[in-house]
């Protein structure tokens, strides 16, 4: 079995899905069960591999895993008009909103790295974030008193949270959010807690552009995983990492050219518009919440500004010249 990740680079699995390509290289341990499941979640492939002594075992361990990776989609989608992320958009402006306790951790989660990153990772981007879908279909530039308004609904600093009742405040009229750039990685650190639950330790889970590892395989160091940033043919680094989680973003067969100008599908939240420079970003961390959402701030910074951001284990950011092998390059 393929299995694939990764923001922005994407692969097309013998299902002909496309997935962003970090790719996992899974290796057999013939001493142990392996046990491999799949499942087309949040507009991707998840991906789960353990390590079980009976296949009962590891089947209702994976079906707990992979229901609370929708618990989080049907939660935190701003895809579905009626998960409770997107009727959030229709609540009046001042009055406290109660959530869910799983929508409040993640939002709050989501607002501290917005403020940490100086908004370069920031949950609010909704009206943008629709706009850009729709320029995008269109292959034609927002309007730009319709961009400058999605510009004005957005920002983080426009809701608060109270912990104590669990509610949260809009402060702008017009608010959506869109929580693409973390919600994975949050719905694969909750699948890895769910397997150590039902006694399974010796994980791995792909969702999307996220790869949440738990301990390594049996008889082995860690589990390998492949990084892909601008090439999905070509392995940047090979890694062997256990009990950590790995997120690549960029804009690998993610861009559109628009009046011959290349726009990657990562929104700059000073533009309103995607990016328009070539950049990957890598990110190992102690969890997927947090690997997910800075390898999207790392782009848009353009720079390991986050390296040293606590929690993170290592942090690379390249752009496609860097990468280029020595032996392709001629003389002047």
């Amino acid at each position: 079995m393929r299995l694939a990740s990764g923001h922005g680079g994407f692969a097309v699995t013998s299902a002909g899905l496309l997935v962003p390509a970090v790719a996992v290289l899974a290796t057999v341990v013939s001493a142990a069960e392996k046990f491999s499941f799949e499942r087309p979640l949040m507009g991707t492939r998840f991906s789960l591999v353990c390590y079980a002594e009976y296949m009962e075992v590891a089947g209702k361990a994976a079906e707990k895993a992979f229901s609370k990776a929708e618990e989080v989609n049907a939660a935190a989608s701003d895809y579905l008009p009626d998960s409770e992320l997107s009727l959030l958009s229709s609540k009046p402006v001042g009055i406290p909103v109660p959530l869910s306790p799983l929508l409040f951790d993640l939002l709050d989660h989501s607002r501290r790295l917005a403020e940490a990153t100086d908004g370069a990772f920031d949950p609010t981007l909704g009206p943008m974030t629709k706009l850009w879908r729709e320029t995008r279909a269109s292959g034609k530039l927002p309007d730009p008193v319709k961009l400058a308004a999605a510009r004005t609904a957005s920002g983080w600093r426009h809701f608060t949270l109270d912990p104590e009742a669990r509610t949260i405040t809009l402060l702008r009229e017009n608010m959506a959010f869109d929580l693409g750039g973390i919600a994975k990685g949050y719905a694969a650190d909750l699948m890895l807690e769910t397997l150590a639950e039902a006694g399974i330790s010796r994980a791995l889970i792909t969702a999307g552009g996220d790869i949440r590892l738990g301990d390594a395989p049996p008889g082995r160091e860690g589990w390998n995983v492949a990084l892909k940033t601008f090439d999905v043919e070509k392995n940047e680094k090979i890694l062997t990492l256990s009990n950590a989680a790995v997120s690549t973003s960029g804009d690998l067969h993610q861009s559109v050219e628009i009046e011959g100008i290349s726009y990657s599908h990562i929104l700059d939240p000073a533009t309103g518009l995607g990016l328009t420079r070539r950049v990957a970003a890598s990110v190992i961390a102690t969890e997927a919440k947090l690997s997910d959402a800075l390898a999207t701030a790392s782009c848009v910074l353009g720079s390991d500004a986050l390296k040293n951001f606590p929690g993170v284990r290592e942090l690379s950011v390249h752009k496609p010249q860097e990468l280029e092998p020595e032996d392709s390059k001629t003389s002047p």
